[in-house]
């Protein structure tokens, strides 16, 4: 199986904690972040690219989807502040090759007080050699 996950979620974490003090950033969804300002980057969609199988049925490549969570509960700024955590994470996604397919506030239903924004990214990957690979805007 073609796995990225690690490399996409160590991009955009290290980038994020670098440029906010502080910050939460989880790789599996939480409806409640531990701390504010959060962020979760999941994978939500791994799946083989069927035009690229081959006789043997190898995997050659596969679309991926990755959804970003951010959160925040300042009790002044807090759009603005979401707003340029998503700016910072969206960069380094589209620098990867990432596709933006969905970006929009959503109610934060457990904690109405909490604002939220859901981003969704989507790429084509193939396999370069070992551990390396090439991410293709999909």
């Amino acid at each position: 199986m073609i796995d990225i996950e690690n490399l996409v979620f160590n991009t955009v974490a290290t980038a994020l904690r670098s440029e906010f003090n502080g910050i939460y950033v989880a790789g599996e969804y939480v409806d409640a972040p531990s701390s504010f300002p959060a962020v979760t980057l999941t994978e939500s969609s791994n799946t083989i690219v069927q035009r690229m199988r081959t006789a043997g049925a190898i995997e050659n490549g596969v679309s991926v989807m990755y959804e970003l969570n951010v959160y925040s509960n300042k009790s002044s700024g807090k759009k603005a502040e979401a707003k340029a955590i998503l700016a910072a994470a969206d960069r380094q996604l589209l620098d990867m090759g990432f596709t933006r397919t969905f970006s929009n506030p959503v109610p934060n239903v457990r904690d109405a007080t909490i604002y939220r924004i859901t981003a969704r990214y989507e790429a084509v990957v193939l396999p370069e050699g070992d551990n390396s690979y090439r991410i293709y805007t999909n």
